[in-house]
């Protein structure tokens, strides 16, 4: 069999694979949702602010603390609907979680962090400590220390 031959590639196998799996269709198929999204981003020099979209969970769902010099966001539900209809029982069960840690920068003043709910955004806001200006130290002539 003189003539072409075709060449293997290992990662071209693999790179097809890698998009297949991490498509959306693939959440689709498994009947899973995409992880919500979440946005962090400063609008000025006194604060920043997380955007977290949760959507179907209620602001009774979602906890938000500060710990360890991090900005710790949990939002949980359970959902169970059950029907007796002609005596055949329908269980229908959901759940959604979501859990997002987010470094606080050393100038985060975590003792004023701000939270809103709001049509299943939550948002946020960590201002940063005030920086002391700087002071002019006087240097004096003598003896002495």
């Amino acid at each position: 069999m003189a003539g072409s031959q075709a060449r293997f590639d290992p990662f071209a196998e693999l790179s097809a694979l890698q998009k297949q799996l991490f498509s959306d269709g693939l959440f689709g198929l498994l009947g899973r949702r995409p992880m919500p999204t979440t946005d962090i981003y400063t609008e000025d020099d006194s604060k920043f602010t997380v955007e977290a979209h949760l959507p179907g969970f209620a602001e009774a769902d979602i906890d938000i603390d500060v710990e360890a010099g991090a900005l710790v966001i949990r939002a949980e539900k359970h959902e169970k609907e059950e029907e007796d209809k002609d005596k055949k029982y329908v269980v229908r069960e959901s759940s959604a979680s979501y859990y997002r840690r987010i470094a606080l920068p050393e100038q985060a003043d975590d003792d004023a962090v701000k939270a809103s709910f709001d049509n299943g955004v939550l948002r946020v806001t960590v201002p940063y400590k005030a920086v002391p200006s700087p002071r002019k130290i006087e240097i004096t002539t003598g003896e002495g220390s």
